[in-house]
């Protein structure tokens, strides 16, 4: 389920919780908030970057298979290829 973002549509008819944003843990099915829920001030979902890393989704064996290179650092301007 991913993580969304809410901030206050209206700075001066909002609380603290909406002023400053909050996070909400939402199922693609579950309807979207359209008002904070401690003050009913109108919101507005905010648009942020996603969370990328390392996974264990098998990305290295894929990214070797189709052709990529990983280089990892080994000194100053030098790189070893890891594959």
């Amino acid at each position: 389920m991913p993580i969304y973002e809410f901030i206050a549509k209206h700075h001066r008819k909002s609380c603290p919780t909406c002023r400053d944003g909050f996070e909400r843990l939402l199922r693609h099915t579950d309807p979207v908030p359209a008002v904070c829920p401690d003050c009913g001030a109108p919101i507005r979902k905010c648009i942020s970057a996603p969370n990328v890393g390392a996974s264990a989704s098998g990305f290295d064996d894929r990214a070797k298979a189709t052709g990529f290179h990983k280089l990892k650092k080994i000194g100053q301007g030098e790189y070893e290829k890891q594959y």
